[in-house]
């Protein structure tokens, strides 16, 4: 089919566009501190179909996005990803790891676990398919899920949302507790909701490297 649906824009647009972009999701914050203020489903369901337009391998779409909400769902995925940080934080986790997050000030605690409105636990999939049943051979399964992810983010993020990824390791209970296969591999848990009055960030993350240094011109 033809591709007619990229707007021809002058050079000076593109600048403008470019530009307001960079001052929109510049502001973008991990967020620590959620209310519990209901969000209406329809807003996670856009992020969703948003980051369901993500470029991928063989057009498979090896993902899959299980929203949970309830709170008794909430409460048992905050303690087994507590128990994974637990033994993260005391044993599992190198010196020159915890000395990296120290800035940050992050620990075992993950209140926001039962807090944020929404947790979106993103999973990849290794096998599957177009069509629902298919056990086809999936392609760049962490390169297409993790595209996906920053659409996601994105798509929250302009919709007015704070978000925070979070990664306990492993992440294995994230199957049974979603009701997914083992095929499925989950990859990230998203906080999803509004930023509590007295949220704080570390200045620690405010720090962006600049264009020199995570670019180059050949």
């Amino acid at each position: 089919m033809p591709y007619t649906e990229l707007p021809d824009y002058s050079d000076a647009e593109r600048i403008e566009r470019s530009k307001s972009f960079y001052d929109a999701i510049k502001t973008r914050r991990t967020c620590r501190y959620f209310t519990d203020d209901t969000i209406a489903r329809t807003v996670i369901e856009n992020a969703i179909l948003a980051a369901g337009t993500a470029p991928n391998g063989a057009n498979h779409q090896p993902w899959h996005f299980a929203v949970i909400e309830t709170p008794d769902k909430k409460k048992a995925l905050r303690a087994a990803a507590e128990e994974e940080e637990r033994a993260f934080y005391q044993s599992k986790g190198s010196y020159q790891w915890l000395e990296a997050l120290a800035p940050l000030g992050t620990d075992a605690d993950k209140p926001f676990l039962e807090i944020a409105p929404y947790l979106i636990v993103i999973f990849g999939q290794r096998k599957g398919g177009m069509n629902p049943g298919e056990m086809k051979q999936n392609y760049y399964v962490n390169e297409s899920v993790g595209i996906a992810n920053g659409l996601l983010i994105t798509a929250l993020h302009d919709a007015g949302l704070a978000t925070l990824t979070h990664t306990p390791n492993p992440m294995k209970f994230l199957n049974k507790l979603c009701e997914r296969p083992a095929h499925e591999k989950p990859m990230m848990i998203l906080a999803v909701g509004k930023p509590a009055p007295d949220a704080t960030i570390p200045v620690h993350a405010t720090i962006k490297k600049p264009l020199d240094q995570i670019a180059s011109w050949l």
